[in-house]
């Protein structure tokens, strides 16, 4: 990367230099009165952002946005084809190249560690550069990368991270960890032989760190088995959000109801399940009682943000998109992708377009596809039905059975190795049929899409390397 910034500079004052040159020589050949037609009118300053949200839809690849598009159409008693999602109305979209150092196919860790410090790093790692080994200590700590989170505290704006994940996750710890490894969430988690040279667990660094919003899942990370029982830290008594209050004077709170309740002059801290979210699918069956909704968080946060004259941060993030797909179960992701966008809806409403710069983009993509000619309008969720004209009944595979719009490559609903295919499931619980045997539905590596609006949004064009995403926040702050 220096050497070619080197190049570029080099090659620009090359250019500058012969562009000099034939300056002069136009120029003599031009009358005098031809000088003031040649001055160029002063160009107007880029307009800056005064707040920068970004959404992460984590696993929110095309092909989710395509299927969520269609599924919240036809939640309204449309066909849905013809629907968008709120960020899908943004006047700037980019292809973000999600590739992390290592792996052809990234995780979570490396690409939110992209957009939070400008530089791709290893598979598995949070803001320590691919010199780091994983699970090693003292090479993390040789290796820390810029870490936008800091920056933003350190030039006086107010930061805030929101997910339905654990709030030690991956995509939200980029905000404000650095670690060999992102399953070092609770000291508990550290090989003891790595313990005691200098690396913080996730959550520790979390209560450390200077914040003003931090709201979402994963209680145990915080606390011993003596203090809660989902507790997994070390100290039995560790409590580690009295520890916070006591340092910051903050709000700790547990419930949707005890944030809405929370001082809003006063940093506040949320953990809202002892770890992941409730997924919004499972809510429709009355679980997860007393959590906030993303959308519930994501207005609570810049509410509170908002207060700050100086401006303000925000990630938030849709954990669950990816755990959805994970577990194969299509139909939790997209009703996770619904709420997603009903968020960002929110934060389209409730901000100043001419101040706010936000964007969308997921971390990565998934083998989650749509495929098989189903009829307009056909349900998303459901079997395919050919078009008009192609037979009323669904339509069969080569084993005289029906399939569904919605698969995926490999994952839990995998038919290879079964002697005989068995009926696909239907509806938002079921768990799509798959080609290859595999415990966890992967990710996938084909480039994800990054939707902008407000200022610096112009920038979100063309294909782009996803740790451009940070140079792109960079300079709508005007920081660069």
């Amino acid at each position: 990367m220096i050497r070619s910034r080197a190049f570029a500079a080099a090659l620009l004052a090359s250019s500058l230099s012969l562009g000099a040159c034939t300056t002069t020589n136009n120029y003599n050949n031009y009358a005098d009165e031809n000088k003031t037609s040649r001055s160029a009118a002063p160009a107007e300053a880029p307009a800056k952002a005064k707040n920068v949200i970004l959404f992460i839809g984590d696993g929110m690849g095309i092909s989710t946005i395509t299927a969520a598009r269609i599924y919240e159409g036809q939640k309204r008693g449309e066909t849905g084809e013809e629907n968008l999602l709120s960020f899908e109305k943004f006047e700037n979209v980019a292809l973000v190249k999600t590739y992390n150092v290592d792996a052809q196919v990234p995780d979570s860790a490396g690409t939110a560690t992209a957009m939070h410090s400008g530089m791709k790093t290893n598979i598995g790692m949070l803001g320590v550069g691919p010199d780091t080994a994983r699970g090693d200590c003292a090479s993390a700590l040789a290796n820390p990368l810029p870490m936008l989170g800091e920056e933003v505290k350190q030039r006086g704006l107010a930061l805030g991270i929101v997910s339905t994940a654990r709030i030690t996750h991956a995509t939200p710890a980029s905000v404000y960890a650095r670690s060999p490894d992102r399953n070092w969430e609770a000291d508990a988690a550290i090989p003891e032989e790595e313990r005691g040279k200098g690396c913080s667990d996730i959550a520790a660094q979390l209560i450390a760190g200077n914040w003003d919003v931090a709201l979402g899942g994963g209680l145990g990370a915080f606390y011993g088995e003596g203090a809660d029982d989902t507790g997994r830290r070390i100290d039995r008594d560790a409590n580690l959000p009295a520890d916070w209050m006591t340092r910051t004077g903050g709000t700790f709170v547990r419930s949707a109801g005890a944030l809405n309740e929370a001082p809003m002059d006063k940093p506040v801290f949320g953990l809202f399940s002892p770890s992941h979210m409730t997924y919004m699918a499972e809510r429709l069956e009355g679980k997860g009682e007393g959590e906030p909704t993303l959308t519930d968080m994501t207005s609570q946060a810049i509410a509170r943000l908002n207060a700050d004259p100086d401006g303000y941060y925000l990630m938030v993030e849709s954990g669950r998109i990816d755990h959805g797909h994970h577990a194969g179960r299509a139909g939790w992701a997209l009703e996770e992708t619904v709420e997603f966008a009903r968020a960002i809806q929110y934060a389209i409403d409730n901000t100043d377009p001419e101040e706010t710069l936000i964007m969308v983009t997921a971390d990565h993509s998934h083998v989650f596809t749509i495929a098989g000619y189903p009829r307009r309008g056909n349900d998303i969720l459901g079997l395919v039905v050919p078009p008009e004209g192609g037979g009323d009944e669904v339509a069969k595979a080569a084993d005289g059975k029906p399939y569904t719009t919605l698969g995926y490559a490999n994952g839990p609903g995998a038919i290879a190795n079964q002697a005989e295919r068995p009926v696909p499931e239907t509806g938002i619980n079921a768990k799509q049929q798959s080609a290859i045997p595999t415990r966890s539905e992967t990710h996938a590596g084909e480039d994800v899409a990054l939707y902008a609006t407000g200022p610096g949004s112009e920038k979100a064009r063309g294909v782009i390397e996803q740790n451009k995403i940070y140079d792109i926040i960079r300079k709508a702050f005007g920081w660069e």
